[in-house]
């Protein structure tokens, strides 16, 4: 192996991954400047080692240079390329030690504390719960988060005043609140603060100028709450709120009784905007399209358009792109074939990603989950299909697909869900077999319904009946299984158990990829 050069796509894998621990490094210990500028150093000097100091041929650096025993062995181009490594390493700090400087100066977090007043736009769609609503405004080159009345009603891109007392995001032992704003740029909030309407943008753009990316968001919203105001018009709650998650990834009206059932059964992530659900949702419709008979190449091309534009339905949030991005991603690993492609595609994403927000790394569950989720269906998710087919003598087809799509993504997923939440649902495996085979059918028909409702009130009713069906079974499966036992909680999981746990999970996918995936 130490004869054999690196590829390109393998070097910039190894950049990606030695940028993004870059950014971790800084992110837990909080590396000094003189630490940065000696990697930067370390890795400069390598490089002009490499390149100036030792033939251009592929010979040991050990046999031309034994005064450096540190890198005995390694050839050239390793050598240059690890140079690199410790080089992008350092710019992940850089890059991670700017971003800390800019909250640090950020002009309105400095206010917190203080009265104020201020002018600005609502820069994303109102967030509305039962009794109140949350309002992203965006004065300046900065973002305060309002929490108001839930009526009167506001709507994306509506100018206002604010005059009320900024704070700083509460912490408490079990959720940073503030890490959670932080990683939207969000560094200030405001509660129940007295809200001045300047110009009402509303429901007409026409008039307004807009730029093209604003335009486009106010028609996504517009047609969003129509589709929200169709379902409304079906369905009461339950059901409306978990279609409403299912399709535009709404949960704000769900009430806490459900989302605890949905918690407890492990069925959350299918009414949320994540990535376990994009990736999933991507694999289910793979297997139905080709279980219908469409070809490979075809149902990947229809099932990239679905996912797509189910992003774009949700509102285009920025947990929706990632998750779609990382569902795309795995689609196309699928179709090319290629483990090494698939895992380097996911990585340099990831490190995209990181370049234009490096705190999604280490605050952003979401992105966590999303990078996690599409590795486990790369690697986890062949062999456990093999094994199965291997004991079912080929039966069950894309069926039996299903079972392993929701199993590799849940066990990858399942260490950083325990350190983040801190509960284990224990028929999570039972009621994902149950509920996700028609989860496909449910956002089919919840779209049908919604758009026909939209134009015609009677008939989004009579085409609710398979949807309503479907719903019931949904909410059957949630109350049968969410028992007190279903629910394993654990306080105060440290870090050591995600190392703990992660070990276990890659031996068995070793394990599994030897037996079955070989053999099979």
């Amino acid at each position: 192996m130490q004869g054999q050069n690196l590829t390109p796509s393998k070097i910039l894998f190894f950049l990606c991954i030695s940028f993004a621990i870059g950014i971790f490094a800084e992110s837990v210990f909080k590396i000094q400047q003189i630490f940065v500028c000696g990697f930067l150093l370390l890795g400069v000097g390598l490089i002009m080692l490499s390149l100036l100091s030792f033939p251009r041929k592929r010979e040991s650096i050990e046999k031309r240079a034994k005064w450096i025993p540190a890198f005995a062995g390694m050839t050239l181009q390793r050598a240059y390329v690890f140079g690199f490594c410790i080089l992008f390493f350092a710019i992940g700090i850089l890059r991670m030690q700017i971003t800390e400087f800019s909250i640090e100066n950020d002009q309105l977090r400095k206010l917190n504390g203080t009265e104020e007043v201020l002018r600005g736009i609502i820069s994303g769609e109102p967030d509305e719960r039962d009794d109140y609503q949350n309002l992203k405004i965006s004065a300046g080159s900065s973002t305060v988060l309002v929490t108001t009345n839930i009526h009167p009603k506001y709507n994306y891109l509506d100018s206002i005043e604010i005059s009320g007392k900024l704070e700083a995001p509460r912490e408490t032992e079990d959720f940073s609140y503030k890490n959670y704003l932080m990683k939207d740029g969000i560094y200030s909030v405001m509660f129940y603060p007295k809200i001045t309407k300047l110009n009402e943008l509303g429901e007409n753009v026409s008039e307004v100028r807009l730029s093209t990316f604003e335009r486009i968001y106010s028609m996504i919203l517009w047609l969003k709450q129509k589709i929200r105001h169709s379902i409304q018009y079906s369905f009461s709650p339950p059901e409306s709120s978990i279609l409403e998650g299912t399709i535009l990834g709404d949960n704000g009206a769900m009430s806490d009784d459900l989302k605890t059932k949905l918690n407890a059964t492990g069925l959350r992530h299918i009414i949320a905007v994540s990535g376990t659900h994009v990736v999933i949702l991507s694999a289910l419709i793979m297997s139905l399209l080709i279980w219908f008979g469409l070809k490979r190449g075809d149902a990947f091309w229809i099932a990239l358009i679905i996912i797509f534009l189910y992003v774009v339905f949700t509102g285009l949030p920025a947990s929706g792109v990632r998750a779609g991005i990382m569902g795309g991603l795995y689609l196309t690993a699928q179709k090319i074939g290629r483990q090494s492609f698939g895992v380097r595609a996911v990585v340099l994403a990831g490190a995209a990603m990181l370049i234009f927000n490096p705190l999604l790394l280490a605050y952003d569950v979401g992105f966590q989950l999303s990078f996690l989720a599409v590795i486990g269906l790369i690697f986890l998710e062949p062999p456990i299909t093999a094994m199965i087919k291997i004991f079912t003598k080929g039966h069950g087809g894309e069926l039996l697909k299903i079972i392993s799509t929701t199993f590799a993504a849940q066990i990858f997923t399942l260490p950083v869900m325990l350190y983040n939440f801190g509960n284990i649902s224990l028929v999570a495996p039972i009621t994902n077999l149950l509920v996700l085979p028609v989860v496909y059918w449910l956002m089919v028909f919840g779209f049908v319904l919604s758009f026909a409702g939209i134009f015609w009130s009677w008939l989004g009713w009579i085409l609710s009946v398979p949807c309503y069906i479907l719903l019931k079974y949904f909410l059957w499966v949630i109350n049968f299984f969410s028992q007190p036992w279903a629910i394993k909680t654990f306080e105060n999981v440290h870090w050591i158990w995600l190392i703990v746990l992660y070990l276990p999970i890659i031996a068995l996918t070793k394990y599994l990829h030897q037996k079955f995936v070989r053999k099979f």
